[in-house]
């Protein structure tokens, strides 16, 4: 072996950095530990705006309620709502009449199978229909309290 005026062999030296392909397989690893933890959050994230729908969704059916206790009727639309004075029990905000993508709400006077009403998020896409996160939510999903 050949040594240097610091006493140590050049292969020794070589040893010590990396090469190429070992930084390669590293930069590999962490970018599929990224698009994995991605994934994961994306999913979470999505569900997480499903949550908050349903209780934008269940919000708007009680204004709505309230709405037909004080003024014996139903109201056309949740532009009704959000138009009356903010000193109105069923005065409904308009960014509570937005569910979490920004879509407004629908409502549906007289609702389907008898129902007086029905409030729908139209999900992800704003579009009747869809799976998932582009799924419609309605007020007549939510279930009863104790159930």
């Amino acid at each position: 072996m050949r040594r240097t005026e610091s006493g140590t062999s050049s292969v020794y030296r070589a040893h010590h950095a990396m090469t190429l392909v070992e930084v390669l397989a590293v930069v590999v690893l962490l970018g599929i530990l990224a698009a994995t933890l991605t994934v994961g959050l994306t999913a979470a994230f999505g569900q997480g705006k499903r949550e908050l729908a349903r209780t934008a969704v269940a919000g708007a059916k009680a204004k709505v309620e309230m709405y037909h206790v004080a003024m014996g009727g139903w109201p056309e639309s949740l532009q009704i709502l959000v138009d009356t004075p903010p000193s109105a029990s069923y005065h409904l905000p308009l960014d509570a009449a937005r569910d979490p993508w920004g879509n407004m709400m629908q409502l549906v006077v007289p609702g389907p199978d008898g129902h007086p009403f029905e409030v729908i998020s139209l999900g992800a896409d704003g579009r009747v229909g869809g799976e998932g996160e582009d799924a419609d939510l309605s007020s007549l999903d939510l279930r009863e309290e104790g159930q």
